[in-house]
């Protein structure tokens, strides 16, 4: 059974830094690109970050870039967003998911085959 569990989220006031970890089990980790996503309240969720299972290559949404940072563990079964400069407007539940390597972009939530449950942002203004 697969699981992904969220950790390091919490309240920051603005231009903070926080850093998630995402750690899984019961799956080959390393063969699985992972990506956080994040839903605030009343609203959808969106795609944030992206990374191949060889950390190779990386994505961001434009409203993190140059702010967030994705990195993986791989030893570790672990995955990482190191958030900095944040912005009231991040507050949210972040998610961690995994998904097989395929052509579909990596913003489709619905390539994703695994979530964890989701860890709670909240940045002060």
């Amino acid at each position: 059974q697969v699981h992904l569990v969220e950790s390091g989220g919490g309240l920051v006031q603005a231009g903070g830094s926080l850093r998630l970890s995402c750690t899984a089990s019961g799956l080959t980790f390393s063969t699985y690109t992972m990506g956080w996503f994040r839903q605030a309240p009343g609203k959808e969720r969106y795609f944030v970050a992206h990374i191949t299972g060889s950390s190779i290559t990386t994505l961001y949404a434009d409203s993190v870039k140059g702010r967030f940072t994705i990195s993986r563990d791989n030893a570790k079964n672990s995955v990482y967003l190191q958030m900095n400069s944040l912005k009231a407007e991040d507050t949210a539940v972040y998610y961690c998911a995994a998904r097989f390597p395929s052509n579909t972009p990596v913003q489709s939530l619905a390539s994703y085959a695994y979530w964890g449950q989701g860890t709670q942002v909240t940045v002060s203004s």
